[in-house]
């Protein structure tokens, strides 16, 4: 069917509402006044601009009909039609198409979807910690983080741990009691009879000892003997069973940079443990002179290391990689007491006495309660500023500076001779002979080189023996 009107009679079936063009209903309007043949556009509106959308308009207002040349049609009786009801004009510009979709379906966009899970996601997970906090202080079961498992705790025996595990046992803390005064100290074990090595300095005047193990156990402990000079004191505990003594190495295979381990107090701090190597050795140390004689002044040829060693650290071990000990720690190096940014503990700067040196004089305290001094048999002048160590002219109390009949006569020392080398070693000073001296045994040949009016003479002596203090 063209989409035009059509002149021909209308089809019996189809009926017009009741009324001409210009009688409507209330609320329709009027029609505008048109041509039997409406144009329609080139897109398929009307010239109306209504369009195909129009079709909706046409519907709301009653469809007329071009005039024709014939006489009309036999009126039939007008049905009455409600204003709103539309019917369906085939003759009408566009046919009404009327499609019945149904309700409108709207569902659920993408954001409410995310919102929905989100809510739901936050609402399981709280529920669910809720219930996780009630089960937790309902059970008995802790939470466990992960954590490696236990592994072997065996150390190499020459690594620190190793060295460690084997000398503890054997290194003991002191607790003295003095008439004015108390301390702490470190020493060890010798012997299974239960003589311990410390330094003179943590035992001189004590009235009370005490020694605690490793083990926590403590008993009480006698002197036995010290020495000022070399600054080594050994005590000795009773009824203690089980005793783990250290093992002595020989201080004279000690080469600088050799690993050692320092074991002590510091601080009271019991089994303390550090590390470090040989600084250097032969190093000349003197300590003590509080009395201001002279007799307390101790004369180390020591090691020097830089294992942390505070106070407290005072006659513990320096062992070396096969837990043997090659020292005695006695003496650190702080800042200058003037200096306002002085250090009071360690500096890197300690120093040990040596073992075989230690030996010796452990084994005279032992089996007598004194240790001797070797000696040349002169008199030094200490006030001498010149290189090497000067013998004085006069010695003690008017006496010779040099003992007749002693050591230093029968090798050829006079008065003012300055010897400068012993054995071949520089001396500086009269503190380092009598160091370079007393790293020997009573007995023992040394070679001395002497500066006599000018010229250098080379002296051979055989050390003599002194009680010490």
């Amino acid at each position: 069917m063209a989409d035009r009107q059509q002149t021909e009679p209308a089809p019996q079936w189809w009926s017009r509402p009741e009324g001409t063009a210009g009688s409507r209903h209330d609320g329709v309007p009027a029609p505008r006044p048109e041509t039997a043949d409406a144009a329609v556009d080139a897109d398929g509106d009307g010239e109306d601009g209504r369009g195909r959308d129009g079709a909706a308009e046409q519907a709301a207002a009653p469809a007329q009909e071009a005039p024709t040349q014939e006489s009309p049609a036999p009126e039939t009786p007008a049905q009455e039609t409600p204003a709103h009801e539309v019917r369906y004009d085939p003759w009408g510009e566009q046919p009404l198409q009327v499609v019945d979709r149904g309700r409108d379906r709207r569902g659920f966009r993408l954001w409410q979807v995310a919102a929905l899970a989100a809510g739901t996601a936050l609402l399981a997970g709280g529920t669910g910690g809720y219930v996780g906090v009630l089960a937790e202080r309902q059970s008995s079961t802790r939470l466990e983080l992960p954590q490696a498992a236990v592994a072997d705790k065996g150390r190499a025996p020459d690594s620190v741990a190793g060295i460690a595990a084997t000398a503890l046992p054997g290194v003991v803390t002191l607790h003295v009691r003095g008439a004015k005064s108390s301390g702490t100290g470190t020493g060890f074990v010798l012997d299974p009879q239960g003589h311990i090595l410390t330094n003179n300095h943590v035992v001189a005047d004590a009235k009370e000892i005490a020694v605690t193990f490793s083990t926590g156990e403590s008993v009480t402990a006698e002197l036995v003997g010290r020495d000022s000079g070399y600054d080594l004191a050994v005590v000795k505990v009773s009824g203690v069973r089980g005793l783990r003594p250290l093992s002595l190495g020989n201080s004279e295979n000690v080469k600088v940079g050799d690993p050692v381990v320092a074991i002590g107090a510091p601080f009271d701090l019991s089994n303390t443990v550090t590390a470090g190597i040989i600084s250097a050795t032969g190093r000349p140390v003197t300590a003590g002179g509080d009395k201001g004689d002279g007799s307390d002044i101790s004369y180390v040829d020591a090691l020097q290391t830089d294992a942390p060693i505070n106070p407290g650290n005072s006659g513990g071990p320096l062992l070396d990689a096969r837990a043997h000990v090659v020292g005695i720690n006695s003496a650190i190096r702080g800042a200058d007491k003037d200096d306002p940014d002085r250090q009071g503990g360690s500096i890197g700067l300690g120093f040990a006495i040596p073992i075989n040196q230690g030996k010796r004089v452990a084994e005279e305290l032992i089996a007598t309660g004194h240790a001797t001094h070797p000696v040349i048999g002169v008199t030094l002048d200490m006030d001498y500023t010149g290189d090497g160590a000067r013998v004085g002219d006069k010695g003690e109390d008017g006496k010779p500076s040099v003992t007749a009949g002693g050591p230093g006569a029968r090798a050829g020392i006079k008065p003012g001779d300055v010897i400068t080398k012993v054995d071949g070693q520089r001396v500086r000073g009269g503190d380092e002979l009598i160091i370079k001296i007393r790293a020997h045994r009573p007995g023992d040949p040394l070679t001395l080189t002497v500066l006599r009016d000018g010229r250098e003479r080379t002296l051979g002596v055989v050390l003599g023996s002194a009680n010490g203090s």
